[in-house]
């Protein structure tokens, strides 16, 4: 009883003193006393847009980083039961939030031992948990550290200017910010580039067109719902735009990223002195154009680990897309989708059950089982794999960041914050919850619940919560 009390008022403790270094925008978090609109200090992330570190953590290495203070796994702890495990979860996992049904699968992160299995064979609706699987796709395809590029080079005339895609959605219209990911690399100083060397020629007045050939295709997928566009679930799937322009609930994207993008580049080439003719087109970049000037995205690692930290669907279907490329594969969302399919099989997952109808998880008709999103984690925390293991060590944490920085804060769910990481999944009538946690003794855990037969009329917040109290049990109990 002692030790509980240490240990939930050292968690108290913990949450308290963070929710203050946060309040005063000290650390990453959604809590700030400074006025609507007010600056964010160099180097801190902007509240409810970020919340990913830019150097990864590895798992199941300890994590270094303040959430996880309470999180640190003991080398040694004892492994839960399957006998403890269903015991201490019976209640959890018959919750009536829930529905009848749910999949579930806990794995040893040490040594990659099934705990408890639980329909984890049975295809389910995964929804956003789906992209655990794109992750592993992307990361054995793309170099984590390789960057993305947007050029400016010579137009048909010494006037004309072209902003040639090259993968980068998250580009800031102003200045550079190289300790972010969205926003990391500025169209401000592109624009800065191209003035100084059309100036030092001569050139003053100059046109404006953008080239978004680079791996063209529909902007959004057959299965998309456009309600979920117009909401700002989700937005086009392009190769270059705005890390201002991003979709979020309530705020949908830009219709057209390409020509957002070159609307904001042309307006900062003309505060670097320029006459800039209004309304940009699309044109064609020469395959021999002269380069007037290149910025560069975050590394890939850290934008996959964005769009997993925001659930971004469009993010990650636009990282996907190019890592099929790259493999020399087609680039329609249902080729991307059977692309990454293929890719996971060749890491030697099985992937029975398994039917993907896009990248993101967002179109209806995707099923995977529990015990194969738990294979996939198993496969980070195993060590074979760092590309990934550094993008599931970066997942949400509870109460804290990305898409979990407003869930685990009721009674029954707190004992997990700042302890559980996750990737979350949520559409009409599923919820879904797969990351990693450290239980009471000490011991690092997998795990993935799937639950897609959430009843009508219970709601998407009742369900969350019952998904957040399971993970709490599981943290809480040493389930043996």
């Amino acid at each position: 009883m002692r030790r509980i009390l240490a240990v939930t008022a050292c968690l108290l403790l913990l949450v308290a003193g963070y929710a203050t270094l946060d309040a005063f925008d000290r650390v990453p978090g959604i809590l700030t006393l400074a006025p609507a609109g007010a600056a964010v200090p160099p180097g801190m992330p902007s509240p409810r847009t970020s919340g990913s570190p830019t150097t990864p953590t590895a798992v199941p290495t300890p994590p270094d980083s303040a959430v996880d203070a309470l999180a640190t796994p003991t080398a040694g702890a004892p492994v839960p039961t399957g006998a403890g495990l269903r015991r201490e979860l019976a209640h959890r996992l018959t919750d009536r939030r829930l529905g009848g049904s749910v999949g579930v699968t806990i794995r040893d992160a040490a040594t990659g031992a099934h705990l408890l299995d639980m329909a984890a064979d049975t295809p389910r609706t995964p929804a956003s948990t789906a992209k655990l699987l794109t992750a592993a796709a992307v990361t054995s395809t793309l170099e984590p550290t390789g960057r993305l590029t947007t050029r400016a080079v010579q137009g048909a005339t010494a006037r004309d200017v072209v902003l040639v895609a090259g993968g980068d959605t998250l580009l800031s219209p102003g200045r550079g910010d190289p300790t972010a990911v969205a926003g990391h690399a500025g169209l401000a100083d592109l624009a800065t580039q191209v003035a100084t060397a059309l100036q030092a020629r001569g050139t003053h007045d100059i046109r404006v067109s953008v080239d978004d050939s680079y791996l063209s295709g529909r902007l959004y997928a057959p299965g998309w719902v456009g309600t979920d566009v117009a909401e700002g679930l989700t937005g086009p799937v392009a190769m270059i735009g705005l890390s201002t322009q991003r979709p979020r609930p309530g705020h949908p994207a830009a219709a057209d990223p390409a020509l957002s993008a070159a609307d904001a580049f042309a307006r900062a080439l003309a505060a670097n002195g320029l006459s800039v003719a209004p309304r940009p087109t699309r044109e064609r970049a020469g395959s021999a154009a002269a380069v007037l000037g290149e910025v560069e995205s975050a590394p890939v690692g850290d934008v996959l680990a964005q769009a997993l930290d925001d659930s971004d669907n469009a993010l990650t279907e636009s990282l996907a897309r190019q890592a099929a490329a790259r493999a020399g594969r087609p680039t329609g969302y249902a080729d991307v989708a059977a692309w990454v399919l293929a890719t996971v099989r060749s890491l030697g997952i099985d992937t029975t059950g398994v039917h993907l109808v896009d990248s993101s998880g967002l179109s209806s008709g995707t099923r995977v089982p529990a015990r194969v999103i738990g294979d996939v984690l198993a496969r980070a925390a195993g060590g074979r794999d760092p590309a990934l293991q550094a993008v599931v060590a970066r997942l949400p944490v509870a109460a804290l960041t990305g898409t979990l920085h407003d869930r685990f804060t009721g009674s029954s769910a707190r004992a997990a914050a700042g302890i559980a990481r996750a990737k979350t999944g949520t559409l009409t009538g599923v919820s879904s919850l797969a990351g990693t946690l450290v239980d009471r003794d000490g011991r690092l855990l997998l795990y993935a619940i799937l639950a897609d037969q959430v009843p009508h009329g219970v709601g998407t917040l009742y369900a969350r919560a019952a998904l957040d109290a399971f993970v709490a049990t599981l943290v809480t109990c040493g389930c043996r």
